[in-house]
């Protein structure tokens, strides 16, 4: 898989084969064990990832209210990179502020996915580049270390 530019369809085949490989008890990645903590968070998305042959093609519709599992795990994977590596600078700190205002991950990256989204939305309404100035403005407001 081309990790820095993945297609769609590779993403999807990370996270089915990801899933398909924790429920035949075969040693993952560290890459598909961070993964499969994502898919353990979200046991709504388990029909999904034990049905490939439905859901390769799948199509979501946000403005109808859809929810995209796989652009919702991958948003997870990349605030937990963010996350470990500090980039950017700050974030850490900003998901141990939500982690301890929510009293759980999920919601603390669920709030910086939010902001995460909406930087890249309006990057690409404005095509320009990602704005991180706005981003870790919006992660700071929502740990309330604005």
């Amino acid at each position: 898989m081309a990790l820095f530019n993945p297609s769609r369809d590779q993403v999807r085949q990370f996270f089915f084969d990801t899933w398909a490989k924790y429920k035949q008890t075969q040693t993952l990645t560290d890459l598909e064990a961070i993964a499969l903590q994502v898919i353990q968070m979200h046991p709504e998305y388990h029909t999904v990832l034990d049905a490939p042959e439905r859901f390769m093609e799948q199509a979501y519709f946000p403005e109808m209210g859809e929810t995209n599992p796989f652009l919702h795990m991958s948003l997870h994977l990349s605030v937990l990179e963010q996350i470990a590596v500090n980039q950017p600078i700050g974030i850490a700190n900003a998901y141990q502020s939500l982690k301890l205002k929510h009293g759980n991950e999920m919601d603390a990256q669920h709030d910086l996915m939010d902001c995460l989204a909406e930087t890249i939305w309006q990057a690409q309404r404005a095509s320009q580049p990602p704005d991180g100035q706005a981003y870790i403005a919006c992660m700071n407001a929502k740990a309330g270390l604005a």
